[in-house]
């Protein structure tokens, strides 16, 4: 399968322009595209959504250490919030890929066309979310880390469009939202990924060069992609408009989740 290499790169410059140009993470692309591929290559039909997840969120520990280092140097991260956050963040990224793990591919699959059609109706309509409530306590805090973690690593990403609302209800102004966020994705991802190679040692029917459900050549084009991208991405964010480009991709996600919940 590594004929893919220019599919791979070509799914790492989408999402990293995409990450660059509207603050979104690349797995809401990365997932359903290495999906199509894999299923299409032959891999077999019930492991196929849990190896674009796994290796999703492998992407996403390479890609959120540029991304954290960015934000921190502009002094956006939210240092004591992420060390809140990422405890429950990290259990419920363990809980995450246990239930992938469990689910039928099928059922995955459904999961994640659930997600991407909320998430795109959720950027069609709602335009701006204004703190109303102060942060809760410890324990609250690190139970809402805890679902958004579980949901993250269920569909492969790095909770970024959970976790970015979440934050600027709580009337955390949405430049340190962001970049808070961004400081979670990298417990997420790596919590993540762990679960997934440790899950998938047991598969017996997984692609050549894999390391349990991260498929290695999938995961190295997209990074290489995607960190470059990005940059243009985020040069073209001062280009074009954005409330534009967000309706046209939340229209995608709207699309793509009727579509894989129909197939």
């Amino acid at each position: 399968m590594l004929e893919n290499l220019p599919a791979y790169l070509a799914i790492g410059t989408v999402a990293g322009i995409l990450a660059g140009l509207l603050g979104i993470g690349g797995g809401l692309v990365i997932v359903p595209s290495l999906y199509f591929l894999l299923s299409r290559d032959g891999v077999a039909t019930d492991i196929a959504m849990q190896v674009a997840v796994g290796t999703s969120l492998a992407t996403i520990v390479l890609t959120s250490i540029s991304s954290v280092l960015a934000h921190h140097r502009r002094q956006a991260v939210l240092w004591p919030l992420v060390v809140q956050l990422a405890p429950g963040m990290m259990a419920g990224a363990l809980l995450g890929a246990v239930i992938a793990d469990w689910l039928p591919s099928q059922l995955l699959a459904q999961v994640f066309a659930g997600f991407a059609l909320l998430v795109g109706l959720q950027m069609m309509w709602v335009r701006d979310v204004r703190g109303h409530v102060q942060l809760p306590g410890p324990g609250v805090m690190a139970a809402s880390g805890g679902v958004i973690g579980a949901i993250s690593a269920l569909v492969g990403i790095g909770g970024g469009s959970m976790t970015v609302p979440f934050l600027t209800w709580h009337r955390v102004p949405i430049h340190e939202a962001v970049g808070t966020s961004a400081g979670c994705g990298l417990p997420i991802a790596v919590a993540g990924t762990a679960a997934f190679v440790a899950l998938g040692q047991s598969q017996t029917a997984l692609p050549p060069h894999s390391l349990g459900y991260v498929y290695l050549p999938a995961m190295a084009g997209i990074v290489i992609a995607s960190v470059i991208a990005a940059v243009a991405g985020a040069a073209l964010a001062h280009r074009l408009p954005q409330p534009v480009l967000r309706r046209v991709f939340a229209l995608f996600l709207v699309l793509l989740g009727i579509y894989m919940l129909a197939r």
